[in-house]
């Protein structure tokens, strides 16, 4: 299985600005469950705790308060049951393509036959088996984030987060990448949490929604598109699409005031 639960997740940074301190909440008292198998998105305005909130599901942060299970099991740092995508794939540079997914492979203890195999049939599930050798600086950015995302999944975690990692990417490469995503996610079953801050890749490519605004939870809303989803431009001309994409728009701009 691979659940992962916020449970009253508040988190509190304290600053120096200017001589002056300042203390932020940067998430208060957000809950919310990703289910075994499901993909959750996790959108909203730019300082609104998305990447906040994946940092504490991974361990990089500390909550303080609530808590962050896997499974039923507390969070208390870094572990090999969830695996992180980043924005910037982060690849070593002076490694290859097949480098940098066995240097996470050995990090959990891999050696010998084994982890070269291992490492290999993850870069080629994601469509790189004619790259294993090239250096980062020989990759493409599409092709950087398919070996980070094979380098996350070649530990198998129970959860993958993922924190905006087709955002850098151009339009055409961008979409490529959201069906790569899903064909993946038919073939591995990984329960995933999408950090996005556009709401077609939301729509496109969740189960559900959460709709971070100021630190908290202000919606979570179900995507009523089937699964597996057809071609992604089909999706688009759905009606269901067209209503759950205006649903998400309303939910971040409740509130808002407009300047006349």
């Amino acid at each position: 299985m691979g659940e992962v639960s916020l449970l009253d997740v508040s988190k509190r940074f304290t600053l120096r600005v200017e001589g002056n301190v300042q203390v932020v909440d940067a998430l208060s008292h957000v809950s919310f469950t990703v289910h075994d198998g499901e993909i959750v998105s996790l959108i909203g305005p730019s300082g609104c705790g998305k990447t906040t909130a994946l940092r504490v599901a991974m361990g990089l942060e500390t909550a303080s308060g609530g808590k962050v299970t896997v499974d039923g099991r507390e969070v208390k740092g870094c572990g090999f049951d969830r695996g992180m995508v980043f924005q910037f794939a982060e690849l070593l540079p002076w490694l290859t393509a097949l480098g940098n997914v066995m240097f996470g492979l050995e990090m959990k203890g891999m050696r010998g036959a084994k982890l070269r195999e291992t490492a290999t049939r993850y870069l080629e599930l994601v469509g790189l088996a004619d790259s294993l050798n090239r250096r980062p600086h020989q990759l493409s950015g599409g092709m950087k984030q398919r070996v980070g995302i094979a380098r996350a999944l070649a530990v198998d975690p129970k959860v993958l987060l993922m924190d905006e990692p087709f955002g850098a990417l151009d339009a055409q490469t961008r979409e490529t990448m959201q069906a790569e995503l899903l064909d993946l996610h038919a073939r591995t079953g990984k329960t995933i949490l999408f950090v996005t801050h556009d709401l077609d890749e939301a729509v496109l490519i969740a189960d559900r929604i959460v709709v971070l605004k100021d630190g908290k939870v202000e919606e979570i809303m179900k995507v009523p598109l089937p699964r597996p989803r057809p071609d992604l431009g089909l999706v688009r001309g759905m009606p269901e699409f067209a209503a759950t994409r205006y649903r998400v728009w309303q939910a971040l701009h409740a509130g808002a005031t407009t300047l006349h």
